[in-house]
């Protein structure tokens, strides 16, 4: 149980690895569809290419969109993509890296549907028997051509009566089944500077993770902004309840916001986000003009502003993340 427990722990905490999971079990149900599909060439002209055609990429098509609805990183491109310059320039590398990521792995389960659809060889077979030249074969000499033509289309299907036992139909279906074989050794892969790469690799893991801490945060104030109003409503509701006279107080009885400190704490609690003005202001801030990567500047107050206002901005410094979660609302 504690192995099981390790690993969901590491899923959980890279987005990466979670990535590379949902791959596996896309892959794994690809082979499970296709082992389990069940495959008629329709043997019929001009329909045998749109059977075995479909067959080879439609699934693969719909293999692939479930691949970028399942990435998470697919969300990341967009926002990052899209988004305003504002106060941090857009890195069209950054932008190109988890473009590649996203394809990468949104294409495993197709590409592997593919392969096996081609190592099978059917679907290749019922798509271009129609296609072959009669003329490679000796079979075909004493046949005429439209009698050849009606024979290459019944060739993926070998117990109809035209073509049972043919040696004409074993020799067509080898050959294109050798052809459909060969054809997923033409393939090339990309190449990309090292250098360029690891720096890719790091800004795109860091905008993924900004992100995440990003919405981690808002939550925790989304909590904390809806517990202090539910507060504020039972205090005004007890209020109010006070004076008609259907409830009193209770001696030594603390009432949320009725003290100083209390009123601090909550501010404190809140970020100073404290009502729904400014937090549409720290949404779209964030959204139109993200912070700079420069963590001397993070620290700092803006030109102008001392340590007040929401970022709470000493002289001393507050930790990263408290600095990078601590808009600014004039």
């Amino acid at each position: 149980m504690d192995k099981f427990r390790m690993i969901f722990q590491y899923f959980q905490s890279s987005s990466e690895s979670v990535m590379n999971g949902i791959c596996l079990i896309l892959a794994v149900a690809t082979v499970k569809i296709y082992s389990s599909f069940d495959f008629n060439c329709p043997c019929l002209p001009r329909y045998n290419a749109l059977y075995g055609l479909g067959l080879l990429f439609m699934p693969p098509l719909a293999l692939f969109l479930c691949g970028l609805i399942a990435n998470r990183q697919s969300v990341v491109l967009m926002e990052e993509w899209r988004r305003p310059t504002g106060r941090r320039k857009k890195d069209p590398g950054i932008v190109k890296y988890l473009c590649s990521s996203v394809l990468q792995r949104a294409l495993a389960a197709p590409v592997l549907w593919i392969l096996l659809a081609l190592l099978d060889g059917k679907c290749f077979i019922c798509a271009f028997s129609s296609s072959v030249g009669p003329e490679k074969f000796a079979d075909f000499a004493n046949m005429t051509a439209r009698d050849a033509q009606l024979f290459l289309t019944k060739v993926p299907c070998k117990d109809d009566a035209l073509v049972r036992d043919s040696p004409a139909r074993k020799a067509v279906s080898r050959y294109l089944r050798c052809l459909s074989q060969v054809s997923p050794a033409l393939s090339a892969s990309p190449c990309f500077d090292q250098t360029l790469l690891v720096q890719r690799r790091y800004w795109s893991h860091y905008v993924d993770l900004e992100q995440k801490l990003f919405e981690e945060t808002c939550c925790e104030h989304a909590r904390d902004f809806a517990h202090r109003c539910v507060l504020h409503f039972f205090h005004s509701m007890r209020s109010e309840m006070k004076a008609r006279g259907l409830a009193s107080p209770r001696q030594g009885a603390v009432v949320p916001g009725e003290s100083g400190a209390g009123e601090e704490a909550e501010k404190d609690l809140l970020r100073g986000v404290a009502d729904q003005r400014q937090v549409n202001r720290l949404l779209s801030t964030w959204y139109r003009s993200k912070p700079p990567l420069d963590v001397t500047r993070a620290l700092q107050p803006p030109p102008g502003e001392g340590g007040g206002g929401l970022s709470r901005r000493g002289t001393a410094g507050p930790p990263l993340r408290e600095a990078a979660s601590r808009p600014r609302t004039d």
